[in-house]
């Protein structure tokens, strides 16, 4: 053998760590397309849940091969946002629910503050306690908005089409979560409305 040849017996099918190289898995081209469209949003959706982005991406990578075990029969059924946006969702409640804790956006730091502009957008004063529950309580639907809309800062059109809906329907989710989170900590009805209503 020449200088320039290999002689340390290690095989070309072999990474040279003792372990076979593998070809990467044949996925489907659209699986791969909505994968490169929403793992940053899954990511976000998870961190702000689960506290720490190491603990998201773990979450996220056992969501997406779910995803991706039922991907045919998600095709076919025609809602795919909404449906992997309940894997998602599903996924991160298990992970909380396993750690036995609460979500993080109650306990970290820039997310309470983040809290706080949650309070001062939706006009709710400091003696109004509860907030967080009320969020929690949401509708799925409702709380993903809220969630996007405040916590990740997220515009309309961007959470439309994470959520697959029309911008109308995200700024209507919006607002009904806005009016439960208000009764729920019994705050009175804004003003606008109340002199809308009295001039009647």
């Amino acid at each position: 053998m020449g200088n320039g040849d290999v002689t340390t017996g290690v095989s070309p099918q072999d990474g040279g760590h003792g372990q076979p190289v593998q070809d990467p898995p044949d996925l489907p081209l659209d699986f791969e397309a909505f994968y490169l469209g929403h793992q940053e949003f899954f990511h976000d959706f998870a961190e702000i849940h689960l506290g720490t982005r190491r603990t998201a991406e773990q979450v996220v990578h056992q969501v997406f091969l779910e995803i991706l075990s039922g991907w045919d029969s998600l095709l076919q059924q025609g809602d795919l946002e909404q449906q992997t946006l309940a894997v998602l969702h599903r996924g991160v409640t298990r992970r909380l629910t396993q750690d036995g804790r609460p979500p993080a956006f109650l306990i970290n730091g820039p997310i309470a503050l983040n809290l706080q502009a949650v309070r001062n957008e939706l006009e709710l004063t400091q003696a109004a306690g509860g907030l967080y529950e009320a969020i929690l309580e949401l509708p799925t639907r409702q709380f993903t908005v809220i969630a996007l809309r405040y916590l990740l800062g997220y515009p309309t059109k961007r959470i439309a089409r994470y959520m697959g809906l029309d911008t109308r329907t995200v700024d209507y989710h919006g607002r009904k979560a806005k009016e439960r989170i208000r009764i729920r900590l019994g705050l009175p009805a804004p003003e606008s409305k109340t002199r809308k209503g009295a001039g009647r």
